[in-house]
């Protein structure tokens, strides 16, 4: 089954080898795709529901109206999203913070949906440094992101970078495993294909827009094997499947309870 997961992370593309995340997954049309956020920058916050399509069909996901969608936390904060079109419902009273659990519930044709996310606490996003490489005679750009990682064991980074004001977003996922407790040294990859009208080849001038999120283990867990997939793992070794989710019966997608820290820059 191809293309369910656009839905859910908006034409990101693989930063390895800049591609638009294409999954040639098992046909499980018809099931609820559940994508919800929450973090701790002002609301409201949102959570999308759609159901999945077959390869066959066109990409045109079946918004799910009329679900009861509940969002609570550890402290006794609930609140009922509504409904606001296309799938999507919204809080507005509802606040996020890091250290936080958030239980997110959700009732849609019959079923019973739950999940849960707890929010780290924020690191600080200290700047960005720009290198460069040749590749073919061409020039190619890298952005290091400048923080330094906390010293217990278990941090992890999803990083969500655009291109000027091309809507398409590309995305990695770091996480402390080698560098426990030491400044970051791993770089982002900037685009550099202009193969195509639609793709993108960074140049001087253009602007970079760095979103940090620091998430909890399951989310990571969950875009950690949606590089692999999108980009057949390593050696391309990897059987198709989905991507382990953390919404209970069977739903696919995510909920991420999230910090966010943003950092632009100019390529010069």
């Amino acid at each position: 089954m191809k293309n369910i997961f656009l839905i859910i992370l908006s034409l990101f593309l693989v930063t390895s080898c800049e591609k638009e995340i294409d999954l040639d997954l098992e046909d499980q049309s018809g099931k609820i795709v559940i994508e919800a956020n929450v973090t701790d920058q002002a609301g409201p916050y949102f959570v999308k529901i759609t159901k999945s399509v077959a390869v066959t069909e066109a990409n045109q996901y079946p918004a799910i109206e009329n679900a009861q969608v509940v969002l609570t936390d550890n402290t006794g904060q609930t609140e009922t999203l509504q409904y606001v079109g296309n799938g999507t419902y919204k809080t507005s009273t509802f606040v996020g913070q890091s250290g936080r659990t958030y239980t997110l519930n959700i009732n849609a044709e019959g079923k019973q949906y739950t999940a849960q996310s707890t929010m780290p606490n924020a690191v600080s996003f200290d700047g960005l440094d720009q290198d460069s490489f040749m590749v073919g005679g061409e020039t190619s750009y890298t952005l290091l992101p400048v923080f330094t990682d906390p010293s217990p064991l278990g941090n992890r980074y999803l990083f969500v970078y655009t291109v000027n004001n091309n809507p398409k977003k590309f995305f990695s996922d770091f996480s402390d495993n080698v560098n426990n407790g030491m400044p970051n040294q791993r770089p982002l990859l900037l685009p550099n294909d202009d193969e195509d009208v639609d793709d993108i080849k960074v140049v001087v001038g253009d602007a970079i827009h760095v979103e940090m999120q620091c998430i909890d283990d399951k989310v990571y867990t969950y875009y950690s094997a949606l590089l692999q997939l999108s980009d057949g793992g390593p050696g391309g070794g990897v059987t198709p499947t989905n991507p382990p989710s953390n919404i209970s019966n069977g739903a696919l997608g995510y909920f991420s309870a999230h910090t966010v820290r943003t950092r632009t820059t100019v390529i010069q």
